[in-house]
């Protein structure tokens, strides 16, 4: 088993000196007195705080490279060679008629009042990171003319530098929510919707509030954690104004920007930026249940639940809490998580892993359904960027999962297709790029079909919008032969029996048959008529 190997990485710019380490603290088996650099402890030993955190912050997206025993790779999709579930009613099956192409890739969730997606992948939390700022036009448009859900993140209004609160410290404008709200709606065809998350700092200025009546936001989502970390959002703060004024917004801000020594380093340059911190939820039923009715009075018609890769046990509260409170959806984040702004060593070290964390949940549903209770639809997020396991994901956790939310795999197509639009401006196209072309009509394949769609509205959709559209497309098509070749013609027929687990220890954590065992009986039966 190959894990991460610790005190050095990337993502936190550090390395070790010697080929040879230590397998379980990383360190250099030759560790030399004078050495310059520059493994984890090697420059903790100055900048301290500053190597738990990836950077440089709102440059880059990290996600943990720890790896776990058992993932989706060690689950196969099962091909036939008759039938095909799913085909619309009236039509004979047949070689003329069961067409790869012709595949519906439609997802839906919701208790009553339905969500339709044309794809089953929605992003992951976009909130108060600098990545999801700067990025959002891309991002939030790139979804709607996708034609799947994009989620507003927590805090969104909370570090809004033009927040205007009352004399209770509740908002009454918000010009950043307002942004992020109309222009995903500015190209919203009815697939999807952009549903807005609360932490415990959003509901205590009345986020929920604010786009309810402002914006007659018609879904909005609790969250309790991520599968990244579970001590609640943050981000990196670079001016010593900023840090106070977000403390005095009454976030917990780290060093605190208000003590003289602090200032005074911050001042001598040895403190170079502070983090802001939410604090952490504490969750019981009765307050849960109560916060669910309290949302449905403000008028929201939908209430969707994001949970992290806690214990077993609050993954139980989740599903069942959320079924008698007949929430909307509910995503399950496994570990390590992909994100902005989490400490590395919590990232790599903390959580149930996904496929772990899928299979206790399908478990805990199939239990809840035996007993008669309807649970809620479930989405599935954590290290996620095919349509191959995103396909794995829904088949495991049929027919309970609906979806799966993806992070990092759909903020990449987004931050590409803006750097190809600055890299033309600039004439400085990458030969990556400009073996395609020197113009954007050549390098983005979709790029007619989405001028047939807009027409002069295509001045208004940016080039990283064009690259998540592009991008998914490419998922519709791949997932459109997947099923195919499992005769799958819609999402709802997909169904464990078509996985197979390529090793024993998959099966047993998954409960999906091992491939030796796998229709065994039947092929026996036919072998031997």
């Amino acid at each position: 088993m190959n894990l991460r190997q610790p005190n050095a990485n990337e993502a936190i710019g550090t390395s070790n000196r010697s080929r040879s380490v230590v397998p379980m603290s990383g360190l250099c088996t030759r560790c030399v007195d004078g050495c310059k650099g520059s493994c984890d402890i090697w420059l903790s030993s100055f900048r301290g705080r500053e190597v738990l955190y990836p950077g440089p912050f709102g440059e880059i997206t990290a996600g943990a490279d720890k790896d776990y025993p058992i993932d989706y790779s060690h689950l196969n999709i099962q091909g036939y060679a008759v039938g095909a579930k799913g085909m619309p009613e009236g039509v004979e099956i047949g070689p003329d008629t069961a067409v790869f192409s012709d595949v519906n890739t439609e997802t839906e969730y919701g208790w009553t009042d339905k969500v339709k997606m044309r794809l089953p992948i929605f992003t992951g939390a976009l909130g108060s990171t600098e990545i999801a700022r700067a990025n959002w036009e891309h991002f939030a448009i790139g979804a709607a003319i996708s034609g799947i859900t994009l989620v507003c993140g927590e805090n969104v209004c909370g570090v809004d530098p033009a927040l205007v609160r009352d004399s209770n410290g509740k908002v009454t404008e918000s010009p950043e929510m307002d942004r992020r709200i109309e222009t995903y709606r500015k190209f919203h065809e009815g697939y999807g919707e952009i549903l807005v998350q609360m932490n415990v700092e959003d509901t205590r200025i009345g986020t929920a509030e604010y786009v309810a009546s402002k914006h007659n936001l018609e879904t909005i989502e609790l969250k309790w954690g991520q599968g990244a970390k579970c001590i609640g959002g943050e981000i990196k703060v670079k001016t010593l104004e900023r840090a106070i004024e977000l403390k005095n917004r009454g976030y917990i801000v780290l060093p605190d920007p208000t003590q003289p020594d602090v200032q005074a380093a911050f001042k001598a340059g040895a403190i170079k930026e502070f983090e802001r911190h939410s604090r952490l939820g504490f969750i019981t039923k009765e307050g849960f249940l109560e916060e669910i009715d309290r949302l449905r009075d403000i008028g929201f018609k939908r209430i969707t639940l994001k949970t992290g890769a806690y214990s077993a046990t609050e993954l139980a509260m989740a599903i069942r809490y959320g079924s008698e409170a007949k929430i909307d959806l509910l995503t399950i984040d496994g570990a390590p998580g992909g994100t902005g702004m989490s400490p590395w060593p919590m990232m790599n070290e903390w959580g149930i892993p996904t496929f772990y964390i899928e299979a206790l949940a399908y478990d805990f549903c199939q239990k809840l359904t035996r007993k008669g209770m309807k649970v809620p639809d479930i989405a599935i997020a954590g290290g996620f960027s095919d349509e191959a396991n995103v396909f794995k994901a829904v088949a495991m956790g049929s027919p309970h999962v609906r979806a799966v939310c993806m992070g990092r795999g759909l903020m990449i197509p987004a931050m590409v297709g803006k750097n190809i639009g600055k890299w033309l401006d600039k004439g400085e196209l990458p030969k990556t790029v400009s073996k395609y072309g020197s113009t954007v009509e050549e390098i983005f394949v979709s790029y007619e079909d989405l001028k047939e769609r807009y027409g002069a509205r295509m001045k208004d959709i940016p080039l990283g919008a064009i690259g998540i559209y592009t991008y998914s497309q490419k998922f519709r098509t791949g997932l459109q032969q997947i099923m195919a070749g499992s005769r799958n013609f819609r999402l709802s027929t997909i169904s464990r029996n078509d996985l197979m687990a390529l090793t024993e220890d998959a099966s047993r954590v998954s409960g999906i048959p091992y491939v030796m065992d796998a229709y065994r009986e039947t092929a026996e039966e036919i072998l031997l008529g």
